[in-house]
């Protein structure tokens, strides 16, 4: 169970190591969803024409109420995947958390340190205006590329600072070693 503050900021997750302080938590940007508020509207929108065409025959308009459910049922599995997806960054490591499917998930750390390269991308007009875009990570091993983040700029200024801090502290135990 994570426990929270007075402001209700999550203090520690599932999986979390001794000594080890959460910095932020953060997911990708609604705008990832927008196929599940496709599958929201087209059903509820096919299903209000036949009451439009034949206005004297009242069964029809319960097709609207229907193709409402149909689609709320379609979004939820959408909602469901961009909610339980989240990228918690920690003092000592990077966690993705994918949720694959209503019951998998798939769960990715990378240690700060080990990090060589961090760069964002926003794409275009749409990215600009509604405030998303692309971070990859790049370490030895290859990338971790996170698509359609809110704000990758600030999220991307979080994740320097705690890469340099990271490093620093990892040369700081390392020199103290040595001496």
């Amino acid at each position: 169970m994570a426990k929270k503050d007075a402001s209700g900021q999550q203090l520690d997750f599932d999986g979390q190591r001794d000594g080890e302080q959460l910095l932020f938590v953060f997911r990708r940007h609604m705008i990832s969803m927008r196929k599940g508020f496709y599958l929201l509207v087209i059903p509820f929108s096919l299903s209000s024409i036949p009451p439009l065409i034949w206005q004297t025959n009242l069964e029809l308009f319960l097709l609207p109420v229907a193709g409402l459910v149909i689609g709320l049922l379609l979004f939820s599995y959408h909602f469901i995947m961009w909610y339980f997806t989240v990228y918690i960054v920690t003092d000592q490591r990077i966690r993705q958390i994918t949720q694959k499917g209503f019951f998998g998930k798939n769960v990715v750390e990378l240690r700060l340190s080990k990090i060589q390269n961090i760069s964002y991308n926003v794409p275009g007009l749409s990215g600009e205006i509604f405030g998303y875009g692309t971070i990859v990570i790049q370490t030895l091993v290859g990338d971790l590329v996170i698509h359609k983040v809110e704000h990758p700029d600030e999220i991307y200024n979080k994740l320097q600072d705690a890469v340099s801090a990271a490093i620093a502290g990892e040369q700081g135990d390392y020199e103290e070693a040595t001496v």
